[in-house]
This record gives structure tokens, sequence and C-alpha cells, in this order.
């Protein structure tokens, strides 16, 4: 396809945009404040679990209630292997990772056979059972938790680098898984699931790479999150509100969106953190935050991002492949299906 001047021109205007914001994230230890630097820490890490449960909910139709399983198994074998291993925690937040794939793919044989509710509330039986399994091993510390001691060494803005430079990577990854041939394949099990397997959308084959890249993603960001608490406990690292944040992030932004989990998880630092200073409310901040996703899906059901890009057409993160409009609008049939049969 040949780029014609207007398109050359937006090109180059969002790689500008893409530079600034890079260079402002990576200088901001430099010129920021210490209580800016760590909220753009925290926005980074819910960002990048955004991205990994819309991965799942938005472009897979796995509606996951057990995220904050991954996010345990980052933070526990972070803790394990640098303070009971003395390994570095670089090698302790990717042992994460790996830890929590294996665990995805052992449960992805039972899990991807169920669909809907039925997949949703699994999830979280197994994320619950995983909490009753760490809880009462000694090895674990049981109910006490975990301190990882190499962490007390780090100051915020070394923190801060892990994790912006988890969340630029998670959305470069989003952004090319999409416009792969696994993409493709998922535009199509989203679009229409049914006319998507009959074409040859090799459905479980799908998904399942979808689990494995969000559990491993998710497990590491668990370990960032874990490192900047220097300590991990059971009941909060495998809490369901990790996957409350992350549905409320997604839903807010907008589903099925790239930028979406970007706008949401921005939003959703601001408020945690401004309802946090509100004594008077105590523990309703949570419900606060229902009301207002039901609210904002009420006004605009498709989220604040997936809004402007439907009533404007601009997107600040395309997911288009080189083909000359988005596939987020091709009809799973006849076209879309047959050329993901092609490329399969």
């Amino acid at each position: 396809m040949r780029l014609n001047a207007e398109n050359i021109k937006g090109m180059l205007l969002r790689y500008i945009v893409a530079i600034v914001i890079l260079a402002a994230l990576f200088t901001l230890p430099f010129w920021g404040g210490r209580y800016i630097v760590m909220l753009v820490m925290l926005m980074g890490m819910y960002i990048t679990l955004g991205h990994m449960w819309n991965l799942l909910a938005g472009y897979s139709g796995l509606t996951s209630l057990g995220q904050q399983m991954y996010i345990g198994v980052g933070g526990y074998t972070l803790a394990v292997a640098s303070t009971n291993l003395g390994l570095p925690l670089v090698v302790g937040l990717i042992m994460g990772g790996i830890v929590s794939v294996i665990i995805a793919v052992g449960l992805s044989y039972l899990l991807l056979r169920m669909k809907g509710m039925y997949f949703a509330i699994a999830t979280w039986m197994f994320a619950e059972a995983m909490l009753l399994i760490v809880a009462t091993v000694s090895f674990l510390g049981k109910g006490q938790g975990l301190f990882i001691t190499e962490a007390r060494k780090l100051v915020t803005a070394q923190i801060y680098y892990f994790s912006i430079v988890l969340v630029v990577i998670t959305t470069i990854v989003i952004v090319v898984l999409l416009r792969s041939k696994l993409g493709l394949g998922l535009f199509a099990i989203r679009d229409n699931d049914s006319a998507s397997a009959t074409s040859g959308v090799p459905q479980f084959k799908s998904k399942l790479y979808c689990m494995i890249i969000s559990s491993f993603i998710t497990g590491v960001c668990g370990g960032v999150f874990y490192m900047s608490q220097v300590w991990v406990q059971p009941y909060a690292s495998f809490s369901i509100s990790w996957t409350v944040a992350a549905v409320f992030i997604v839903v807010i932004g907008g589903i099925g969106t790239i930028a979406g989990p970007i706008v949401g998880g921005i939003i959703y630092v601001f408020l945690s953190q401004y309802l946090s200073t509100l004594s008077q409310i105590g523990s309703l901040n949570m419900v606060i935050l229902g009301v207002i996703a039901v609210a904002v899906i009420l006004v605009a059901p498709k989220g604040i991002v997936g809004t402007v890009q439907e009533k404007f057409g601009f997107e600040i993160l395309s997911a288009r492949r080189w083909l000359g409009k988005s596939l987020a609008k091709v009809p799973v049939a006849p076209a879309p299906a047959s050329e993901a049969e092609r490329e399969s």
C-alpha cells in the first residue's frame, strides 16, 4: 500500500509524540518530585496489569477473575529467589514470570475447555486455592509472608525504572502482537467465535498464547510491585482486588483498545490515591470506584478511548496491519477469516 502525505504526516506525529513521552518518562526522576515519581511508577504497574487483562478479555474472550494468582506468584518467587537463594532481583523477576507461565499452561488444558462465566469462576477458584496453599506453607512464611531483603537496597527511582521499562515493553508487545497473524486470529475470535472456528482459526492455540503472555508479564508485574513494597503477604498479593482494579481500568479506558488500559490506569491511580486521602470514606473506596465504572458504562459503553475512536475515528495507538483499514472493523467472514486461514 502506498502511503499518502496525510498518512505520513500522521505517522510522523505519532512518532514525535511517542519520543517526547518516552523522554519525559525516562528523565522524570531528575526533574520530578518523589511523589510524582511514585505516582507514575504505580501507573506503569497498573497499566501493565490492565493491558494483560484486556488481552484476555478484550481480544480472546477470556474473562479472568484470577489474575491475582500471577501477581502473588510473581511476588513470592521474587522473595524466594532473592532472599532465600541469593539471586539478583532481575533474575527473580524473570523467574516469577516463568513460574506463572508454568502454572498457566498447566491450568490451560482445563480452563480453555470453559467459556463465559464458567471460565471466570474457575480462574477465581484456582486463585483462591493458590492463596490457601501459600498461606499454609512454612517455607513461604505462612500468613506472615516474606521480606524481599535485596529490595531494601533500592531507592524509589531505581524501582521506577523497572516499572517504566516493563510498561513500555508491554505496550510494544501488545501492538506487535495485534499486528501479527495471531492478532488477526484474535480479532476474528473476538468478532465471531463460531465463524472464526469454522474458518480455520486455531482457537485453542491462540488463547493459549494469550494466557502464556498474560501470565508471564503479570507475574513480572507482581514482582516489580512487591519489590517496591519490600514485603509480600498472601492475603494481599492473592487478593481479588487486583483483578477488580484491572477490570475497572479496562472498562473505564475502553475494552478491546490498546490505549484504553493506559488511560484507565492513569485515572485509576489518581482516583485511588485521592480516595485514600479521604479518611471519612474508610474502606468504601472500592464501592466508589465501582459506582464510577457503572456510570461510565451507562454513558460510554465502549469506554473513554473506545468512544473517542468511534466518534472521531482517531486512534492513539493503532492495531492496524499494513492494510488500509482497521481490523477491528473488518467482519470475520468472508475476507478476514480466509486471510487468517491462509496465514496460519
